[in-house]
């Protein structure tokens, strides 16, 4: 009965996320935005609500390893979904057209990872009301890099229009099925977040594996829904800025997750596998920003597709590791 409540909230959230996808591309056409910054700022939050609920849910349920493990797990499994995407719509060059400001992104999300992981090496042991010091520093390092990232892309041209989306969906109708399509995706989302854990329960399998693979992978569902939409829109930026996006929103929530945990700072509750996967986000990390360096200065061009096979590879590399290494 548990498993049949998973697999119904994860096809709304699936469904939600293929209309968070659909109405983001036409405010994108439709407005100034741009699919750089709507895939970035809109959609990456709306698509992260998954993980906000889940995370929250395991604070609760006094499980903050499920929780910490859900955002950096859920972050590796959103990087894992780019390169997917790029090996298997090859002849897409996915990668190869990435704007060049989808950069500042990724040094965003890899500086606030860093952060993260140094706090859980070197935790300082001191809380402010109620919340650990590296997390202030967490939410001054996000709102610098949003305030710059929001400076930067201001004069982006908007994304090429769509016929489909133009004439079918007029931008009232859009916001307010966005509105409505991210409201399903938080409910859906906590579906999925009480449902999950107690599937983890049950298994016996140690809370970090559970919540680094088995739930991050079922709340980056709409992460994946809606990157297979948007390279159907041939939107591709819409598509990394989305992956990207929803990285440096889901190292934000680390800072709801201390708020609402009530032991101390969060970061030094968790299993020490948690260092693994962590170091495992920013190593990818590295690889993207790597290739979109790469084209950039048009370096050897017949090994743009090794990028992404050097993801698929790191990330089944850790898995094991982590799953080896928690058990």
């Amino acid at each position: 009965m548990i498993i049949t409540f998973f697999i119904v909230a994860a096809l709304v959230t699936v469904i939600a996320a293929v209309k968070l996808s659909t109405y983001a591309d036409v405010i994108g056409e439709r407005t100034s935005l741009g699919g750089l910054i709507v895939g970035t700022f809109l959609l990456a939050g709306a698509t992260s609500l998954p993980e906000v609920t889940t995370s929250l849910t395991a604070v609760f349920v006094g499980n903050p390893d499920i929780a910490v493990s859900n955002v950096f797990g859920s972050n590796l499994f959103n990087i894992f979904i780019l390169a997917l995407m790029d090996a298997v719509y090859r002849r897409r060059q996915i990668m190869q057209s990435a704007d060049p400001s989808q950069l500042k992104t990724a040094f965003l999300s890899l500086a606030l990872t860093a952060l993260m992981l140094t706090a859980i090496l070197i935790p300082t042991g001191i809380v402010i009301l109620g919340a650990g010091l590296e997390m202030y520093v967490l939410v001054l390092l996000y709102a610098a890099g949003m305030y710059y990232l929001t400076k930067t892309n201001r004069g982006e041209a908007p994304a090429a229009e769509t016929d489909y989306n133009m004439h079918a969906v007029s931008l009232r109708h859009a916001k307010i099925g966005f509105a409505a399509a991210a409201v399903i995706v938080f409910f859906s989302g906590s579906i999925l977040s009480i449902t999950g854990d107690q599937i983890a329960a049950s298994t016996g399998i140690s809370s970090s594996f559970i919540g680094t693979f088995f739930i991050a992978g079922a709340t980056s569902l709409p992460e994946l829904v809606t990157v297979l939409v948007a390279i159907q829109l041939a939107n591709y930026n819409l598509a990394i800025g989305n992956i990207l996006g929803s990285n440096v929103f889901n190292i934000l929530i680390l800072v709801i997750i201390d708020a609402a945990f009530r032991g101390g700072a969060v970061l030094a509750a968790v299993h020490p596998v948690t260092i693994v996967t962590a170091s495992a986000v920013l190593l990818l990390n590295l690889i993207v920003i790597g290739a979109i360096i790469a084209v950039r200065r048009k370096t050897f061009p017949r090994l743009y597709a090794l990028p992404s096979l050097l993801v698929l590879l790191t990330y089944f590399f850790c898995s094991y590791v982590i799953f080896a290494y928690s058990s």
